[in-house]
């Protein structure tokens, strides 16, 4: 979950360095263990200097106006009582809007959500729509000092994604892609280097809604739409209880980005769009 009032550049410490790393490739076959991801030839992004987890921000910006929605779907691992007790993370409004609207998304799921919500979990990984990817087991930051979250070991990182992948196959994801969101999109090297060799790429973004905690639908739609360009990822997010404005938002901007000329696409083909 990203707060309003924090902005692209305090998340992403190294990502224009480090975005070019990598250029486009096809992933070959992963491990079929339950903490890797699918068996593929999925775009990725090349490792970095010394096997470095690459990170990818946006696609090509000259080759056609397209846009990549994201939605993270965010449950720490102690909010399994408040689920429990009836406050909703996950949004099915907003799915169905997206399906509606026939607009493709990837939804970056972390494993708590998977398990909370195993039906919606195996109801997003069998929609060729969507592609649902990583976003941690715990949601907790790989750094410290993450919008007061509580931080993982650096010892326990790979593991913390690899649990998440075992988790979103046992919700009924058959497909997860090798996509990772660091929760919070707060990364340094040592967080790189300790997936290095999972064969994933991170995933962060160029334009931020705003739609966490947010209450103005009006406001967050100007934001994205005055932050779109071609071949931007735009990060949302899909839980009910801290984005409640993410549905509205959704129906407004998507009819105004067609009006101007752009086309929705999943991250996969913005990452195969850009080694070509």
């Amino acid at each position: 979950m990203i707060p309003l009032a924090r902005r692209l550049p305090a998340l992403c410490l190294l990502g224009a360095a480090l975005t070019a790393c990598g250029t486009a490739r096809q992933e070959q076959p992963a491990s079929p263990a339950s903490g890797s991801p699918s068996p593929s030839r999925t775009p990725v992004l090349a490792p970095g200097p010394g096997g470095l987890t690459p990170v990818f921000e946006h696609g090509p910006r000259t080759r056609g106006k397209t846009v990549a929605f994201t939605f993270d779907a965010d449950m720490t691992a102690d909010q399994g009582p408040r689920a429990a007790s009836g406050e909703h993370f996950d949004n099915p409004g907003l799915i169905r809007a997206l399906r509606e609207l026939k607009v493709p998304a990837t939804v970056f799921m972390t494993g708590s959500w998977a398990e909370q919500y195993p039906a919606e979990a195996r109801d997003l990984g069998r929609d060729p729509r969507f592609e649902v990817a990583n976003h941690s087991w715990s949601h907790y930051a790989f750094t410290a000092d993450c919008y007061g979250l509580p931080t993982v070991d650096a010892g326990l990182m790979r593991a913390d994604v690899e649990r998440a992948y075992a988790s979103l196959r046992a919700a009924g994801v058959p497909h997860p892609m090798p996509y990772f969101r660091f929760p919070g999109g707060c990364y340094d090297q040592r967080a790189l280097r300790a997936l290095s060799g999972l064969g994933v790429t991170a995933v962060q973004w160029d334009v931020v809604s705003g739609d966490a905690f947010a209450t103005d639908a009006d406001a967050v739609a100007r934001q994205v739409l005055d932050g779109v360009r071609p071949g931007s990822v735009v990060v949302l997010h899909c839980t009910r209880s801290a984005a409640p404005t993410t549905e509205r938002v959704v129906r407004q901007v998507v009819p105004e980005l067609r009006r101007r000329g752009y086309r929705f696409v999943k991250v996969s083909e913005l990452i195969g769009e850009t080694g070509r």
